[in-house]
């Protein structure tokens, strides 16, 4: 988990100071949290999720999916993209994702 909250915490560009405003705890408490000698609560756990749209789970580090997908609003198109994307191997998903970039750059 503490290594998580750093990352999202770095990507985000946040000091730990910016962390502890937004989470209205100690500076303190947030490298406490980063250096797993202290765990955040559910509500504040719940707030950086909202912070960094992020799973609870993503955080924890029980998932490496970073956000949930609510499959029940996945149309069929996407719910066939996704069948078809896990039967690739990692190179060809390496492959897609470069072809995908480059066409919403264009």
């Amino acid at each position: 988990m503490a290594t998580r909250i750093r990352e999202l915490r770095e990507e985000y560009k946040m000091s730990q100071i910016r962390l502890s405003i937004e989470l209205e705890v100690s500076q303190e408490a947030v490298s406490a949290y980063e250096n797993d000698k202290n765990f955040p609560s559910v509500p504040l756990l719940i707030k950086m999720s909202e912070l960094f749209n992020a799973s609870v789970d993503y955080i924890l580090g029980i998932s490496d999916i970073r956000i949930a997908i609510d499959s029940d609003n996945l149309t069929n198109d996407k719910k066939n993209l996704l069948i078809k994307y896990d039967k690739l191997n990692n190179n060809d998903k390496m492959r897609l994702m470069g072809y995908m970039d480059s066409l919403i750059e264009n």
